[in-house]
């Protein structure tokens, strides 16, 4: 798993931030996963290494403008270019009809499948709300002025390291058959012999985990979505000094990101959605947002557009 932030401002971009939008990329399965879609999203994707045709997930926390008005200029340029196997979005009720009314009423037609699913429900229950043999996606309701929903991706254990040495010392010939040994299955090869995966194989690996967190205010709700997880992507949307403004708006303080990131014991936290105020040159800039975060949970990291994290495990 990588994280690519492609917008890391809160309400309005900047010179240096665009809104909010972060990218998941999943090699394993040559797949994109995108996670909010503010406006200027497929500009930033240009701007950047991810290919958006292997754009597939799209995943809207909420129906405010910084986190929706890119979505259908972003999936009207897949139509255009007429290879979109199909994209599948989830989000809060509203999204459906916010997608229907604008490509309706600017004569926009989506050429390929385009999938809407509804969140709450998942959210209420803590049933998974997508799951397949490798991933599993939960969701939360959030505390903010709109519905606004938090999620989780992890990936399921894997399977341990594959000895290539102790393969080649048994003649296994390299192959198709190593993914089969890989996996831990038993392969009876042509000399008649039976092998047995698992004894080429390592301990199983714990799979990666990552929390998208916003918009809200400190929520009891992220604390237990982002319990363990190796990554924790929070809204810092102002300064522990605002934290009255925060509370009325509805929307965190670094010190709350760091709260939640210490009481989920999670291995790595970082902070986005930053207020315009704190741009450089003011009296209080991102870098003094990171700091009082960093008091609480120290491993802790700033956002900004264009970078990419790799997400490991908790502790390293």
């Amino acid at each position: 798993m990588q994280i690519t932030f492609l917008g890391t401002s809160s309400g309005v971009p900047t010179r240096a931030r665009n809104v909010s939008a972060v990218a998941l990329r999943l090699p394993q399965r040559s797949e994109l996963w995108l996670f909010d879609c503010g406006e200027g999203t497929q500009h930033q994707f240009l701007r950047s290494d991810l290919r958006v045709s292997q754009l597939r997930r799209i995943f809207i926390t909420h129906m405010h403008g910084d986190h929706v008005f890119g979505l259908p200029g972003l999936l009207a340029s897949l139509g255009m270019a007429g290879s979109c196997p199909g994209v599948d979005l989830y989000g809060p009720e509203p999204l459906r009809d916010y997608l229907d009314g604008v490509l309706r009423t600017s004569s926009t037609r989506i050429g390929y499948p385009l999938r809407v699913h509804r969140v709450e429900a998942a959210a209420r229950s803590g049933d998974p709300l997508l799951e397949d043999d490798d991933l599993v996606v939960r969701c939360t309701p959030l505390n903010h002025r709109v519905p606004a929903f938090a999620y989780r991706v992890d990936q399921r254990p894997q399977a341990g390291r594959f000895d290539v040495g102790r393969a080649r010392e048994l003649g296994l010939p390299p192959g198709p058959i190593y993914a089969e040994l890989k996996q831990g299955a038993s392969v009876r090869l042509s000399d008649g012999r039976l092998i047995d995966g698992r004894t080429l194989c390592g301990p199983p690996r714990p799979g990666r985990s990552v929390v998208y967190c916003t918009d809200t205010v400190f929520s009891e709700a992220a604390v237990a979505l982002a319990r363990g997880a190796d990554l924790l992507i929070h809204e810092s949307t102002f300064a522990h000094r605002e934290a009255e403004m925060a509370y009325q708006r509805q929307h965190s303080t670094s010190t709350m990101a760091a709260q939640t990131a210490a009481e989920a014991g999670v291995g790595r936290l970082v902070l986005t959605h930053l207020s315009p105020r704190y741009a450089p040159g003011n009296p209080l800039t991102p870098d003094d947002l990171l700091a009082e975060a960093r008091t609480i949970f120290p491993n802790t990291v700033l956002a900004k557009d264009f970078l990419s994290l790799d997400v490991t495990p908790a502790g390293s």
